[in-house]
């Protein structure tokens, strides 16, 4: 049974969170100072132990009540989310995304690793047996290098319907490789080697009809958005992965959800650059542009999205942000009991 002098020692807590919560509802949690903010965070995770020891007393159904309210305002404003407006997309795309992109670069690294070994592994192996290729890329294609075309001439003629099948191809792509993550990251891998042994394999193909040139000019200016944007997704994957087989101190399954949760928003970022790749690989790289203007794109394209991935945060997080990240989602106490609301 619940003693008088733990509700005593444990009362004023919860009236200072109502008193928190309270003039958030008038006035907006941007009202509260950043101490105030770290403190609701601190009371939401003391109180909701608190229900957790209520409840398992069968006489505090009524106070179990009273907190279950109290936490439900404050778990409200600290985990709802808000509509989104343009300017929460604009403060993600313009200090989120990097942050993550850099705070998960080693798995897009892991990616780009596995594409690169399969690419070289590809091109080996097609050079010292041109059998290779043509098992590889199969007849038709092989044929068309052999008489010094590219298979990509025809999208010139269907611009806007292969610049649509193109975005749609990469996004399916890329999503795909970010969701074979939850094969513990297997399918990931398999998505990159067999991207870069094919990618390999083309090249080789190009380097022995001397048609490199031709291949690079069309490949560079989509390609310097396009393959990125797959290690990312791909690295995304790994994240979830690594979430997955290697959650330390956190329980499998809460390890999981925040890989899986920062994951999510790594993939979303490559949205855009796919949009703009597929765009470019639709109009511009199979053009007649001079091969020398196409490679100045590529060389302007690829320093923007490194000044963009490399640039550090401007500004302040809203107070919404700063209480999120100080409160860790409810996880379970000792005795077993989920410390989580349940609002009625």
């Amino acid at each position: 049974m619940i003693s008088n002098r733990w509700l005593e020692k444990r009362r004023p807590h919860w009236t200072r969170l109502e008193e928190l919560t309270e003039r958030c509802a008038r006035r907006g949690i941007s009202s509260l100072a950043p101490a105030e903010i770290r403190e609701l965070a601190l009371l939401y995770r003391q109180i909701a132990s608190d229900l957790a020891t209520v409840r398992e007393d069968a006489t505090g159904e009524q106070l179990s009540f009273y907190l279950n309210r109290v936490l439900g305002r404050a778990h409200n404003l600290i985990y709802m989310g808000r509509k989104a407006r343009a300017r929460g997309i604009w403060i993600f795309f313009r200090d989120t995304y990097p942050a993550i992109f850099r705070e998960t670069f080693s798995d897009t690294f892991l990616a780009f690793v596995i594409f690169l070994a399969a690419g070289l592994t590809g091109f080996l192996l097609a050079m010292s047996d041109p059998s290779f290729s043509r098992y590889f890329l199969g007849p038709q294609m092989t044929e068309t290098i052999q008489r010094h075309k590219m298979w990509t001439d025809s999208i010139v003629t269907i611009k806007p319907l292969a610049s649509s099948g193109i975005m749609t191809n990469n996004l399916t792509v890329s999503f795909t490789t970010f969701a074979l993550g939850i094969t513990a990251g297997i399918g990931t891998a398999w998505m990159m080697a067999v991207n870069g042994l094919l990618f390999g394999v083309v090249n080789a193909a190009c380097w022995r009809e001397g048609m490199l040139l031709p291949l690079w000019s069309f490949v560079a200016a989509h390609g310097v958005l396009e393959l990125p944007a797959i290690f990312i997704a791909a690295g995304a994957g790994f994240g979830i992965a690594r979430g997955m087989l290697f959650p330390g101190t956190l329980p499998r399954r809460v390890s999981l959800a925040r890989a899986g949760a920062r994951s999510a928003r790594l993939v979303l970022g490559v949205i855009p650059m796919l949009v703009i790749a597929g765009t470019v690989e639709g109009f511009i790289s199979p053009s007649t542009l001079p091969p020398s203007v196409k490679f100045v794109l590529a060389g302007a394209l690829a320093t923007l999205l490194t000044l963009y991935l490399t640039k550090k945060p401007s500004g302040e997080k809203d107070g919404r942000e700063r209480a999120q990240q100080a409160a860790p989602p409810p996880r379970e106490s000792p005795t077993g009991t989920r410390a989580a609301i349940h609002v009625r």
